[in-house]
């Protein structure tokens, strides 16, 4: 099967590409609204970036380390890799800055105006230009590169303007940054909306900063610099200060070697060159855009609208629902001790959680909540309450991992603060992130121990939880209750090894069981079944045994929404197995994994997707669902996207995605989603409506019976 195995795989960096060019195609579909296009041009951007930060610089890390391995999916050397990653971006930008350019004289025509300096009326020169004297002029660090000034260290994705200049002595390099403090883009005053972007500006004004000189070339450009800090560095050695060191190494990431080098604007050869030689950086790393290298604007502009005028820009406005499976008014945690309760977000609100936690907090019969979190929002609710249970004598245990890429910080803020509190605060394991999502509720009353349990595909994030699409199980089940009671004293005792009945646990157990259901599929030939919905397929191992699945009959159908490294329909290898990818409104994020169908069918929710990483380098949890009513509820979940043929592409032999066109009708599975959560909060506001009122009049009916 190895030696096969290139002609079912392909290259995990070009995958995730195309992913990200599925991200591009949502800002070039005339269905979406204009300012939701432009936010899809923002998200491609933002991708783009952390791509170059992580994994174009960890390739290079690893290219200086073992330049002669070979990526075991496409055959590729590490320089080979690059150079392919570096082929396939240039026609992505070119691309970008397209649909941008489009999206921009559209939202012009419907009163919204991104303008250049030239498209600047004269009473708004006239304010650009006081404002650049009283609010930029005073703050800005313009610099020279000559005999007695060094080439300047530029910060990590930092828009600089930088010019070569000349005077009677020469020429020499000109390099103004832009202060982080100022805002990316200034809105004119009056009733429209109309704004240039700050970077314009301060490119317009190069001559008045470097007075002195003749400004020959100039042009904005920004530095992406490797930022993927390897979790086994030296530096993670747990003895010591961990939150210190963890500092120290954010600090470092800015310092980190240049990757990539936009411009702004064509320049000259020997200008473009100068940039190179300083930065050690090759032609093939520098990309040329006439978009905006930074685009975090974008998602604020809505806001500055006047609702008329937003309207038909935006998506229609959508609330998460109260959950249908809870009874309004009344305690989730004695409702959850009653039955299980699934949350689905953004469809359902995260509240009946935050409730879960703020009574429990509060209630005498609770003895200790523990938690494992990955991402917090930057302002939690769910800290406030972990702390209020702390300071209310509750043994509140908080394993926080700390090494959340680009959440490091915010993890540092959020553990001080609850161990402030009196919560006492776990850090995970050296060369393991603990990535799963698992709370433990445990009550003590006149009949015993009892737990509640929940176990999530995403992060306790209260921002994300109404942007991307994950599922929360609430469960007071004895087994599951004591197989977390197990995992976290594990965690509290950097036990990688424990076993348990009911939950999979990676590093140790989840990928060898994983592989063993699969096996139990093949055994049924062409009557086995298996449906996974992921992020992320990559691990070798587990696609090989979804290949040998396909070559004994089975049916294997595969939902994966970012990078899919195994291709699907390659006769003899894997022509039973279907890959679809779902890019739309909401961020697919849940983990479901499906084995067999009927009373052999086992369902399970988790926070793991399908890479190596995942199986052997973090901790996650796989969590059974046994509630009739939850297990229905994913099924809808997994029937609409099934459906969809709207948001849905179907990955080919090639590794390219196309519209799914086998269906009729039009079904956008989060449009299914969302109206299907306002129905069923509707018949919560209306009781005596529908079901409930046929349960009225039985009351009313059997009453009366009993009095006559």
């Amino acid at each position: 099967m190895a030696e096969r195995a290139p002609r079912v795989t392909q290259n995990r960096e070009l995958s995730w590409l195309r992913f990200n060019q599925r991200v591009l195609e949502e800002a070039m579909d005339e269905s979406v609204p204009l300012l939701e296009r432009l936010k899809f041009v923002a998200i491609f951007t933002s991708n783009l970036d952390e791509f170059f930060m992580i994994r174009v610089g960890s390739l290079h890390d690893l290219a200086a380390v073992d330049p002669g391995a070979v990526d075991k999916k496409s055959g590729m050397s590490y320089r080979q890799q690059l150079s392919a990653i570096y082929a396939a971006v240039g026609p992505l930008i070119a691309c970008k800055d397209r649909v941008w350019a489009g999206l921009r004289e559209q939202l012009a025509q419907r009163g919204v105006w991104e303008l250049s300096m030239g498209e600047v009326e004269k009473r708004e020169q006239k304010y650009l230009k006081q404002y650049f004297a009283r609010e930029v002029d005073p703050i800005l660090s313009p610099q020279i590169v000559d005999s007695h000034h060094p080439f300047p260290h530029f910060a990590n994705k930092l828009p600089h303007v930088g010019a070569l200049l000349r005077d009677k002595r020469g020429e020499v390099f000109g390099v103004i940054p832009l202060p982080a403090a100022l805002p990316q883009v200034l809105f004119l005053p009056g009733e429209r909306m109309r704004y240039v972007r700050l970077p314009e500006l301060l490119l317009a004004q190069m001559g008045k900063v470097f007075r002195n000189y003749e400004v020959v070339e100039k042009t904005l450009f920004c530095v992406t610099r490797n930022a993927d800090i390897t979790p086994n560095d030296e530096a993670f050695a747990m003895d010591g200060d961990f939150r210190a060191r963890m500092r120290k190494l954010l600090r470092s990431r800015t310092k980190l070697a240049p990757v990539r080098l936009e411009l702004g604007s064509p320049v000259s050869g020997r200008f473009r060159d100068y940039f190179c030689r300083h930065l050690g950086l090759t032609r093939e790393q520098v990309y040329t855009t006439a978009s905006p290298m930074r685009m975090d604007y974008v998602f604020s502009l809505a806001d500055k609208l006047p609702p008329a005028l937003r309207a038909p820009l935006t998506y229609p406005p959508f609330t998460p629902q109260p959950p249908a499976q809870l009874t309004p008014g009344e305690s989730v945690l004695r409702q959850v001790l009653r039955r299980d309760v699934l949350l689905s977000y953004p469809y359902e609100s995260m509240e009946p959680f935050l409730r879960l936690i703020r009574e429990a907090a509060g209630d005498p019969e609770v003895i200790s909540i523990k938690i494992a979190i990955y991402r917090l929002a930057r302002r939690a609710k769910l800290v406030d309450y972990l702390c209020a249970a702390a300071e209310n004598g509750k043994d509140v245990t908080v394993m926080i991992e700390l090494r959340a890429r680009f959440d490091e910080q915010n993890n540092i803020d959020w553990s001080q603060r609850l161990e402030e509190a009196g919560c006492r605060i776990l850090y995970g394991f050296d060369g393991y992130k603990v990535h799963a999502k698992v709370c433990l509720i445990t009550r003590r009353d006149r009949n015993g121990v009892t737990c509640i349990t929940q176990v999530g595909t995403g992060n306790y994030n209260e921002k994300t939880a109404a942007q991307y699409t994950d599922l929360a199980y609430l469960t007071a089940h004895p087994g599951i209750g004591a197989d977390a009671t197990a995992f976290f004293k594990n965690l509290a005792i950097g036990n990688l090894e424990g076993t348990y009945r009911h939950l999979l646990v990676a590093p140790h157990a989840l990928k060898r069981r994983l592989l063993g259901l699969i096996d139990r599929e093949m055994a049924k030939g062409s009557q086995g079944y298996i449906f996974l919905k992921l992020n992320a397929l990559t691990d070798l191992e587990l696609i090989q045994k979804l290949c040998q699945a396909s070559q004994a009959g089975v049916r294997v159908e595969l939902i994966v929404r970012g990078i899919c490294c195994l291709l699907p329909g390659v006769e003899g290898e894997s022509e039973h197995i279907q890959v679809t990818s779902i890019v739309g409104r909401y961020l697919e994020h849940a983990r479901i994994y499906l084995f067999g169908r009927g009373q052999e069918e086992l369902l399970y929710l988790s926070s793991a997707d399908f890479m190596t990483r995942n199986m052997e380098r973090r901790v996650e949890v796989a969590c059974p669902i046994r509630s009739r009513a939850a297990r229905e509820a994913v099924h809808r979940i997994i029937q609409a996207q099934r459906m969809d043929n709207t948001k849905a592409r179907r990955l080919g032999t090639d590794g390219q995605y196309r519209p799914v066109s086998d269906r009729t009708g039009v079904v956008n599975c989060h449009d299914v989603l969302m109206r299907e959560a306002e129905e069923a909060a509707a018949k919560l506001r209306t009781p005596v409506q529908g079901e409930g009122l046929r349960r009225l009049l039985r009351r009313l009916l059997g009453r009366g019976k009993a009095e006559g």
